[in-house]
């Protein structure tokens, strides 16, 4: 695997490219914004959009996913509880910078599920506490897992918004993240990335 790593978007999300060097099949995670700059990225590498995986559906995640899911015809993944978040601006909080997002996912996930894109066996870990719906995906075989804003380097997601709650999160945290193999890599929603067995050690949170 190959990832390729692109800040979009008001608040400085994180995209990301989860690339098959073999068949240059990739997947896009979290478009927040951009998304002719994200569309130039794509054709730039010649790369061969599969899927689009949603960590959750607050409007700094999901602002580009509708336009890149038309222009490729490919699907767009979120878990099953934060589907009505994607279609309703005040609980996606597009609201918040003047923006009416709402769009419907091709797929639903939850918890454990199994999927297989672009060449890789993906895990769903539902890790709620930033929104119900929240969720990571986990590459076993490749040691990384993208945690959207559920986990960050040193830091957790904020649970202020609708849906939001600190021990619920605290909690997925710990029962899920916490238990991966100390060296997976972890690729945030924003800011830099991170390996479990650091967030063990140094994470004042969990």
């Amino acid at each position: 695997m190959k990832i390729k790593h692109n800040v979009v978007g008001v608040v400085g999300t994180n995209c990301y490219f989860a690339v098959n060097e073999t068949s240059n099949e990739c997947l896009i995670i979290d478009p927040g914004d951009q998304a002719q700059r994200l569309s130039e990225k794509i054709q730039a590498n010649e790369l061969k959009p599969v899927a689009i995986l949603l960590t959750h559906a607050h409007f700094d995640h999901i602002m580009a996913a509708e336009a890149l899911a038309k222009e490729y015809e490919i699907k767009i993944f979120v878990h099953e509880d934060d589907a009505r978040m994607l279609m309703e601006p005040s609980l996606n909080c597009g609201s918040m910078i003047g923006a009416r997002v709402s769009f419907k996912a091709d797929e639903t996930v939850k918890d454990g599920q199994k999927l297989f894109l672009a060449g890789f066996d993906i895990e769903v870990l539902h890790t709620p506490g930033h929104t119900p719906g929240g969720c990571c995906y986990y590459f076993a075989e490749e040691g990384v897992v993208f945690s959207g804003d559920t986990l960050f380097c040193e830091s957790v997601g904020r649970t202020d918004l609708p849906g939001g709650s600190s021990s619920t999160l605290i909690r997925s945290i710990r029962e899920k993240l916490m238990k991966l193999p100390d060296l997976t890599i972890v690729y945030p929603g924003h800011g830099e990335p991170t390996k479990i067995s650091t967030e063990k050690q140094y994470n004042p949170f969990v």
